[in-house]
């Protein structure tokens, strides 16, 4: 056998299905297998892997053993002359293996081979071609000269900026996203360290291929479309640590002890740097808009307060807790309305904000209607500070959605002018697709993938007025149906329309998601049907609202409610556990669960969707699919609905 391709996933199964569509192409008159291990996702990518993919070679592990240990696993049952290691989140043209074949089966000293890689938008990845990152090296990475100087020869080492990326080149380190090796040399060399957990495997690969004598090639003749970063959170502390950590690793395993001492103090000093940044910026993302408003909504009741006492009430009518404790009750009681209403879910949403103070502003009239008159303050200032809350608010993020600030972009999907490029037959059924989501966008146009004189309703043209109906129509975003397109010929267009500043997606043939660079990341670029409604925020939201406030009145209740519910201990330990946020009331069956089938994570429920019908006998298959049903269309009703006939139930055994 020729070639076996290993690919690693972990919950990117739309990028999965992608991939393996264009390998599959690419593989076609190829003596070949393919190899997929899956480190115990939680998404539906095995179910996708056996019901579209029967023939690939499936390696299930019960827990995420990270990069190097499932790679290894795959490479020891492998058959093929030559190993390609490959990303799940990466496109490959139809020609690439015959190309990337050809050339390392002429040059036989060749140890490794990677290529040219580009990202989502078509920009190239310079990570394609690396150096071996010395102390010398890593000291310019980290301090911002390599970035500053990217074509300079000493401070550009550690992305080979001088070399051409257009030109084949010997280098010291290939990106694990795609690296073909020879059996035979890793043979030689061993397999992947499994000390590596994620990153730095590579690295460390390359190098004792190149120690083994064997070259490392960068082969441009032909690239890959790599959506880096889609199935790790580089922003993330943890990645941080991860990364350089394996670099630490790299470098005791590889460098002398007073190198790898050096190389070690500037690793610690970028860990703790990187991550004290990592931590701020996602704190002051979380906290700057909430900030913002209260300082605005306390600037604003303390002048209506002031203002009113003074023209309209004799000075000092409010004593001196109104504006120390009043005020900032009525603001937190907003602000926690707005909260439980998502107007802080991103994209943040002007109507959201409205909404929350709407119903903050009723709850505090309740509260102000059952106090004893003493404390009993103006309804004016509660009513003018309305006013004020939701006309500051609304304005305050209006604004900073005119400012483009990248967490008010609700309006922008709204108003997304869309393309998309396919057989006629194709692009239907993917403008429906898009229709049904929840951001659809202002307009989309349908381009032919080859050229077609007669009119057809909805097309506005074919591929080859492509540039002119981009500027005609006001297009933001393509995307490429990938039955009806090349790899290559996706990759051609993005790369030649990349300084257009357009969006780039792929539509995989038959499935129900539309793939992009930034779909993990921002869900709102993601377009899919069958998204998990468990998972959304504002239902992960009430479902805990619904599960504090439910145990907070069976609490108080409890007498009376201790007389129907069987095992009264479990009872009130399963009300403390569900008030405390360890245990829901609702969760899945967990005798109940499909063989292939992967659920959202939920906590551990007391009760199970199945008790909804505590007259029927409901079988193992039948809660299984109440489970699935359950975390795809949640709905608060059905918590209540499962409750109210199962309170009996209230004290079993979680």
């Amino acid at each position: 056998m020729k070639l076996s391709v290993i690919i690693v996933n972990y919950n990117v199964e739309f990028f999965l299905e992608q991939c393996l569509l264009s390998v599959e192409k690419a593989l076609s008159d190829i003596d070949s297998e393919i190899w997929v291990v899956d480190n115990n996702s939680v998404d539906y990518s095995v179910r996708m892997l056996k019901s579209k993919f029967p023939k690939v070679n499936l390696i299930l592990n019960k827990e995420n053993v990270g990069f190097a240990i499932a790679n290894n696993q795959a490479i020891k049952k492998s058959a093929g002359d030559y190993i390609l290691l490959l990303n799940p989140d990466t496109i490959v043209e139809e020609d690439t293996f015959h190309k990337v074949l050809t050339y390392i089966d002429e040059n036989p000293e060749t140890g490794g081979l990677g290529v040219k890689m580009l990202d989502g938008k078509g920009n190239f990845l310079a990570e394609s071609k690396r150096g071996l990152p010395t102390p010398q090296v890593a000291f310019y990475k980290i301090f911002g000269l390599a970035k500053l100087f990217p074509k300079s020869k000493i401070f550009g080492r550690y992305h080979l900026g001088f070399f051409n990326k257009d030109e084949i080149h010997e280098v010291d380190v290939l990106a694990g996203a795609f690296m073909l090796i020879p059996k035979k040399v890793l043979n030689e060399i061993g397999v992947l360290d499994e000390r590596f957990f994620m990153y730095g495997e590579d690295i460390d690969l390359s190098y004792r291929i190149k120690k083994a004598g064997y070259k490392n090639i960068y082969f441009p003749k032909t690239s890959i479309i790599h959506f880096k970063g889609e199935s790790t959170k580089k922003s993330s502390v943890n990645y941080v640590y991860i990364f350089y950590r394996a670099m630490i690793l790299f470098a005791q395993k590889h460098f002398s002890y007073k190198h790898a001492r050096l190389f070690q103090f500037l690793i610690n000093i970028a860990i703790y740097a990187r991550a004290s940044i990592a931590i701020i910026s996602r704190f002051i993302q979380k906290i700057y808009l909430p900030i913002i408003e209260i300082v605005l909504l306390y600037a604003g009741i303390y002048f209506i307060q002031n203002y009113w006492e003074k023209t309209y009430l004799t000075v000092d009518a409010y004593p001196w807790y109104y504006v120390v404790y009043v005020l900032p009750t009525y603001i937190l009681i907003w602000m926690l309305s707005a909260l439980l209403s998502g107007a802080y879910d991103r994209p943040f949403s002007v109507w959201k904000s409205i909404k929350g103070i709407g119903l903050g502003t009723l709850i505090i009239l309740v509260i102000y209607a059952l106090l004893p008159e003493s404390l009993r303050f103006s309804r004016a200032i509660i009513l003018f500070s309305t006013i004020w809350a939701m006309f500051s608010l609304g304005l305050l993020r209006w604004v900073l959605g005119i400012l483009k600030i990248n967490d008010f972009t609700q309006n922008k999907i709204r108003e997304k002018r869309i393309a998309i490029i396919g057989d006629i037959k194709e692009t239907r059924r993917v403008a429906e697709l898009i229709r049904n989501t929840p951001y659809s966008p202002g307009f989309i146009g349908l381009v032919n993938s080859i050229e077609v004189d007669q009119f057809q309703e909805g097309v506005i043209g074919d591929i080859k007025q492509l540039g002119d109906l981009i500027t005609i129509y006001g297009i933001s975003e393509l995307v490429f149906c990938s039955d009806s397109l090349d790899a290559s010929e996706i990759i051609r267009h993005m790369t030649r329309l990349n300084s257009a500043k357009l969006a780039f997606k792929i539509a995989p043939h038959k499935s129900s998601a539309i793939i992009g660079s930034q779909s993990i990341s921002q869900a709102g670029n993601l377009y899919m049907i069958d998204i998990d409604g468990i998972l959304k925020p504002n239902n992960k939201r009430a479902k805990r609202l619904f599960d504090f406030i439910s145990a907070l009145i069976l609490l108080i209740f409890s007498p009376i409610c201790i007389l129907f519910v069987k095992r009264k201990k479990l009872f009130f330990s399963n009300l403390f556990s569900v008030l405390l946020g360890f245990n829901s009331w609702i969760g899945y069956d967990k005798n109940a669960y499909f063989s292939n089938e992967k659920l959202p994570s939920i906590k551990k429920g007391i009760l199970f969707p199945k008790d909804a019908f505590p007259d029927k006998e409901i079988s193992t298959d039948i809660s299984a699919r109440l489970n699935l049903m359950y975390s795809q269309d949640y709905k608060l009703k059905n918590d209540l609905q499962i409750l109210l006939k199962a309170f009996k139930d209230l004290g079993r055994n979680s």
